[in-house]
């Protein structure tokens, strides 16, 4: 059962992997990437997490970022913008440049 609040959003979940060049990746992150991410229509709001411990074994993640959007809706046209296919774009080149990877996935948020 779904239940619609106003304390509902969406939250896109990036899962960078250790990269070849991790000064390259965070100063391109830091000056690049992040100013790109934060013109992209409706974001609510942007984290990221560094020191990422593995609790039950598993290589962990070099950085996750969380970006936050009203609904899923307005996610897809926030990836839909200008701004939003610019930020792949750099994504893409980030990869490139730093050998990295990542994972995303998009998902509602219930509070229980």
């Amino acid at each position: 059962m779904t239940i619609e609040s106003e304390d509902n959003m969406v939250k896109f979940i990036v899962l960078w992997n250790t990269p070849e060049d991790p000064v390259a990746f965070e100063r391109h992150y830091r000056d690049v990437h992040i100013p790109l991410v934060k013109q992209m229509p409706g974001l609510r709001r942007y984290t990221i997490g560094r020191h990422v411990t593995a609790l039950r074994g598993g290589e962990p993640y070099y950085w996750i970022a969380e970006l936050e959007w009203d609904t899923m809706d307005a996610l897809q046209k926030a990836r839909q913008s200008p701004q939003g296919q610019a930020t792949a774009q750099d994504a893409a080149s980030l990869v490139r440049s730093t050998g990295t990877s990542f994972r995303s996935m998009a998902y509602e948020v219930e509070e229980v």
